[in-house]
């Protein structure tokens, strides 16, 4: 890290703890700028500070160009057979399934669903994919477009992200979030979306717990149903170890006041919501430095990316922070030891290090373990076609799809022009 990032970081952890004593005497509106830093650096994955860039245009300038981007491409515009479930506490999931193609169905019946004389033909396999910490069902975009009509797929948006409503127990009965009740809300999409038949399970980030933690409070679903697993910048425990690319003091001075400052920031949501607004374009390049590695990412991407992380609430945020150092599924891992499996994470990410997949993948000896070299923590939006590839491959090897199955590319995020 640069002098001037270490210059940064250093601002930004006392940025945190100048947020927690204005809060503590009650001056939240001279607080607001501040907390709009440390917000953004939370949502973007990072709890921590960041080099920024020197800004070299008016802020009107800036504003126009997200405009523009906001309208330059189809990201996050596709939509499936909407549907709901409910949570055990109540909360409504949203979910969207994309079906087959009936054009296509007969084609992609593979052995694993062989119609037998008398009987039925058998339910067709289901890809259930789960997004990660202030992200949506849109996350995974270029994934969905490339496999509509060729597979079923059900998309859906954890408690309190996206069109999901807000977590009943966070806010009636102000319960923490776990990783569990992720895994318990998951069992809920599937029993609605996909009650019967093969599965397989997808999951980035924290949608790679949910996917964890439904295998360790339901082993018999995985063991009877789930015929695949994709694992995608996801971690199985020891987050509190990460560094997020910062050096220690930073990180360690961070980690002390970063709950209370959440707890606080979580109280005064409509207040901190107007200074988080303020500084968009500090915001911007957080979630950059964050979320790719590349830089030749295509910038309508990376302002998407900013979109879904931005509209996800403060009090969202503060509420589920601490369940990621309560995390620890690595035991739930061997309930995916005979199934095809695929391990995937970008080198550069600072949110779930790679170390942590290579963990995963150590675990489970069998599994197909990818590294793309130059993809920060969104692989699957900054590596589209990576992802999409070896999503297909495993799909191919489950038997969701079938060999001479065509699965559509759907563009690089690269601005670079082909020679």
């Amino acid at each position: 890290m640069s002098e001037s990032s270490a210059e940064v970081v250093a601002d930004v952890a006392s940025a945190a703890v100048a947020v927690s004593a204005a809060g503590a005497a009650g001056g939240w509106r001279r607080a607001t700028g501040i907390a709009g830093v440390a917000i953004g650096v939370v949502a973007a994955g990072a709890a921590a500070g960041v080099a920024l860039e020197r800004m070299t245009v008016g802020r009107g300038m800036r504003q126009k160009a997200r405009l523009a981007l906001d309208s330059a491409g189809p990201y996050g515009s596709l939509r499936g057979m909407p549907g709901k479930a409910f949570a055990d506490d109540g909360t409504e999931l949203y979910y969207e399934v994309d079906d087959l193609d009936e054009e296509a169905a007969p084609a992609a019946i593979g052995p694993r669903r062989r119609r037998l004389f008398g009987r039925k033909s058998p339910a067709p396999v289901t890809v259930v994919f789960s997004h990660g910490y202030c992200l949506s069902q849109d996350s995974w975009h270029f994934q969905r477009a490339a496999l509509r009509g060729v597979v079923r797929t059900v998309h859906w948006d954890q408690r309190s992200h996206g069109r999901s409503g807000r977590g009943v127990a966070q806010h009636r009965d102000d319960e923490p979030v776990t990783i569990e009740q992720l895994g318990r809300d998951l069992k809920a999409v599937i029993d609605a979306a996909a009650p019967e038949g093969p599965l397989v399970l997808v999951g980035h980030s924290m949608g790679g717990m949910t996917v964890m933690a439904l295998a360790d409070q339901y082993p018999e679903l995985i063991r009877e149903r789930v015929v695949g697993v994709a694992f995608v910048g996801t971690s199985s425990g020891r987050l509190g170890e990460v560094n997020y690319g910062l050096p220690v003091a930073g990180v360690n001075a961070v980690r002390r006041v970063l709950p209370g400052v959440l707890k606080a920031l979580g109280q005064r949501a409509e207040l901190v919501e107007k200074g988080r607004r303020a500084t968009a374009d500090l915001f911007a390049g957080i979630i950059k430095r964050y979320s790719f590695a590349s830089r030749d990412v295509d910038p309508a991407v990376a302002r998407f990316a900013e979109r879904m992380i931005e509209s996800t609430p403060i009090d969202v945020v503060a509420e589920y922070y601490p369940a990621f150092n309560d995390h620890d599924k690595t035991e739930a891992l061997a309930h995916f030891a005979d199934l095809p499996v695929l391990v995937l994470a970008g080198v550069q990410d600072l949110v779930t290090p790679s170390e942590h997949s290579e963990a995963i993948a150590d675990l489970l000896p069998d599994a197909e373990l990818v590294l793309v070299p130059d993809a920060g923590h969104l692989v699957m939006l900054e590596h589209p076609e990576v992802v999409t590839d070896r999503l297909a491959d495993l799909l191919t090897r489950t038997g969701a799809v079938p060999a001479g199955a065509t699965v559509k590319g759907y563009g690089s995020t690269s601005t670079a022009q082909p020679g």
